[in-house]
């Protein structure tokens, strides 16, 4: 379990400096906010903001945004990091007429980093909120405190607070941030069926019999460059990252990876793993019991 040792001990080390509060200074940005975004909190290497929609979801519920900017070579985590590093972690518990806020996240993409690959974002990224009020008549007001990493050469742990009001008689007209917001709420990837049809879609996925180390096969259709994650069902499993392996049928492309980097005493009979596709322009994430 090499992988499994080695992610663990990166997680230990920067939740460690997190909880130490072994952070470095931070400032606020200069630019005064409009009233749809707050200003920067961070430094040169990253910084956060929350940033609102100015219309509600098809089904009523509020639209919002978290959105990190980073420095040119640096990087941040999605839920799952890969072999290394931590995801934010996004604490809503101080806001007001909050029911509860959903953290969506946009498609990531593999980067490299020593001794292995993560699984992140570079640039900068909008993870898309869905607020649901306790009163909707009333407005939220969202404060947040953010917990999340950035790495370049050498990984570091980041904060950031915000407070933004949004919700009923907040907005009377389009906000600056409703074509980014609508941007990276297309980056979310949609949930399908295994062998549901699509132009991208998970064909098939079954273990791999009489392989010297237990491995799962997925098929993905797919016309152009895709790429695979897997993840187990908690936190605590590091499965690897699906490489790309030869007798795919025409018109799909086959990953594997083996069943490693499971918890102690965990088995993956019966386990419910999580696999999301992902293109340039799509992405979509299927839910597959391991029987």
């Amino acid at each position: 379990m090499t992988h499994n040792r080695r992610k663990a001990d990166t997680f230990s080390l920067l939740r460690r400096a997190l909880l130490v509060g072994a952070l470095l200074p931070w400032t606020s940005g200069a630019v005064v906010a409009a009233n749809d975004v707050t200003n920067w909190d961070g430094d040169a290497r990253s910084a956060a903001r929350l940033v609102a929609a100015s219309q509600p979801a098809a089904d009523g519920v509020l639209r919002a945004g978290l959105e990190i900017r980073l420095k040119s070579g640096w990087h941040t985590y999605w839920r799952y990091p890969g072999d290394a590093g931590v995801p934010p972690q996004f604490d809503f518990a101080a806001s007001q007429n909050l029911k509860q806020v959903v953290v969506q996240w946009p498609a990531p993409q593999r980067i490299e980093e020593a001794g292995g690959i993560t699984i992140g974002y570079l640039g900068g990224v909008i993870f898309p909120l869905r607020v649901e009020p306790r009163d909707p008549a009333k407005p939220v007001l969202l404060r947040l405190k953010l917990d999340y990493a950035i790495c370049e050469k050498l990984c570091v742990p980041a904060e950031a607070k915000a407070e933004l009001a949004v919700g009923k008689g907040v907005f009377k007209g389009p906000t600056s941030q409703d074509v980014a917001l609508s941007s990276a709420e297309a980056r979310v990837p949609r949930t399908a069926k295994p062998g549901a049809p699509g132009r991208l879609a998970i064909a098939a996925v079954r273990r791999e019999l009489g392989a010297a180390r237990p491995r799962v096969l997925v098929d993905v259709v797919a016309s152009g460059a895709v790429d695979l994650f897997a993840e187990g069902p908690t936190a605590q499993w590091a499965l690897p990252l699906p490489t790309k392996v030869d007798g795919a049928p025409l018109g799909q492309q086959r990953f594997a990876f083996e069943l490693d980097g499971l918890p102690p005493g965990a088995s993956d009979r019966g386990a419910l793993l999580t696999l999301t596709a992902t293109t340039a322009d799509d992405a979509v994430e299927v839910a597959i019991r391991l029987d």
